[in-house]
């Protein structure tokens, strides 16, 4: 009797419960697939992304509404069902597991809240959408941000006394070169900060001005560093290190191109934290 009721008290009394179970699985389910798949740039944002937003849901937990109808439930198990049964059948993910987390994102919040509660997680799910948005963008846009990628990198390396010439998206040393292609147009990485931008503003709510420059920077930031990280790999290949370039390309080197990019914008971040506190306390003062 007193389990009967105790199981009766959690279901009818704390569907946060439920919802902290389901949510958790989904979670385990995206990062365990992404470190399978050996992506190691979208296992650290994902895993960045997901704790961010999972801290945001906790701390105003208590002023969301609970409360879903028949329809959105059913379409929100819908959603996260057809992405598991996909998962499950799938031997290659490519962008799929960049659009997995926003739509388990929305089922979640479909379970959770409903239609009519969908706005309590826009900020969430914008940033969860970000992880997927270099997927959907169509191919030009893509080859348009390569050019000027390819466009900057040659010119950080004249800059910096290479003797380096310019071909589209050819840049040219006079020992080797480089193509670059769309993996490396930087979109991913501008798509990646641009999510911690709008994270950023959830935690830190910001002035309309600062809403403005606070995404600038970040897209800034991860183009220019994706740009450097384009110039070193030309550099790489002119020297005949390829087995250094396969470790800037496409292993653990790329990491730690979006760590000095996450650092960047942390360090901005921080400043603007700072400088939001100090005027606090001079309004005080004053």
């Amino acid at each position: 009797m007193k389990t009967s009721k105790l199981a009766k008290v959690i279901r009818l009394d704390r569907p946060q419960f439920w919802l902290l179970i389901i949510g958790s699985g989904l979670i385990s389910i995206h990062l365990t697939l992404v470190w399978r798949a050996g992506n190691n740039n979208l296992f650290s944002t994902s895993f960045l992304f997901w704790a961010a937003i999972s801290l945001i849901i906790s701390e105003k937990r208590d002023d969301l509404s609970l409360e879903s109808g028949i329809l959105s439930s059913f379409l929100g198990f819908s959603l996260i069902w057809i992405a598991l049964f996909k998962s499950a059948s799938m031997t290659s993910f490519g962008g799929f597991l960049y659009a997995l987390p926003f739509v388990f994102g929305l089922g979640l919040a479909l379970i959770a809240s409903g239609f009519r509660g969908l706005n309590q997680y826009t900020g969430e799910l914008i940033t969860l959408f970000f992880l997927n948005v270099s997927k959907l963008l169509p191919e030009w846009v893509t080859y348009k941000l390569t050019l000027v990628t390819a466009k900057l990198s040659a010119f950080m390396l004249w800059y910096t006394g290479f003797e380096v010439t310019l071909s589209g998206i050819n840049v040219y040393l006079p020992n080797g070169s480089v193509e670059v292609l769309s993996g490396c147009s930087g979109l991913e990485s501008i798509s990646q900060m641009l999510g911690l931008a709008i994270l950023f503003l959830l935690i830190f709510p910001q002035n309309w001005y600062q809403k403005i420059l606070v995404p600038l920077v970040a897209a800034t930031v991860g183009f220019v560093v994706n740009s450097a990280r384009v110039a070193l790999m030309t550099v790489i290949v002119a020297k005949d290190k390829m087995d250094a370039f396969d470790y800037w390309h496409s292993g653990n080197g790329s990491l730690l191109f979006s760590i000095v990019s996450v650092l960047i914008f942390g360090l901005f971040c921080w400043l603007l934290i700072e400088r939001k506190e100090s005027e606090n306390r001079n309004s005080r003062l004053s």
